[in-house]
C-alpha cells in the first residue's frame, strides 16, 4: 500500500476512534511524536494514547489535503470545530514507522472544555 493509501485508511481508523484498529498502522517500535506532547514510542503505547485521546474527546478528522513523496505522506487536516493541523507519516512496508503532528494544544483544550495545565 503506497503512503498516502495508508493514511487515507488511518483516517477511517481515527473518525471511528477505533484504537484497536488505528494502532494496527503502525510498526510495533514505531514513535508518534505530536509536537505539543512527548513522544509516544512502541505500538502498545500508541495504542494506549489513542485509548485516553478518544475517551477524551469526540474527535474527527477531516482531510483538506493528502501528498506523497517516497516513503512519506503529509496530512493537511481540519476538524468540525475550526481546529487545524498537519501530520508527516514515514511508512515502510505499508506501516506507520514515525508521525510527527503540529496542531494549536491550547484551541484543542478550549474547544473540547478541558482543563489547560498550569505552567
Amino acid at each position: 500500500m503506497k503512503p498516502k493509501e495508508v493514511v487515507e485508511k488511518w483516517v477511517e481508523a481515527f473518525n471511528e476512534g477505533n484504537a484497536e484498529k488505528i494502532s494496527a498502522f503502525y510498526h510495533p517500535d514505531a514513535i508518534n511524536h505530536q509536537v505539543a506532547n512527548d513522544p509516544v514510542e512502541g505500538i502498545d503505547a500508541i495504542k494506549e494514547m489513542f485509548k485516553a485521546e478518544f475517551n477524551t474527546a469526540d474527535m474527527t478528522c477531516i482531510p483538506e489535503n493528502i501528498f506523497e513523496d517516497g516513503e512519506w505522506a503529509i496530512l493537511e487536516w481540519k476538524d468540525p470545530l475550526g481546529l487545524r493541523g498537519c501530520g508527516f507519516f514515514h511508512i515502510t512496508d505499508g506501516k506507520i514507522k514515525f508521525q510527527r503532528g503540529y496542531w494549536d494544544k491550547l484551541s484543542f483544550l478550549r474547544l473540547h472544555d478541558l482543563p489547560i495545565p498550569e505552567s
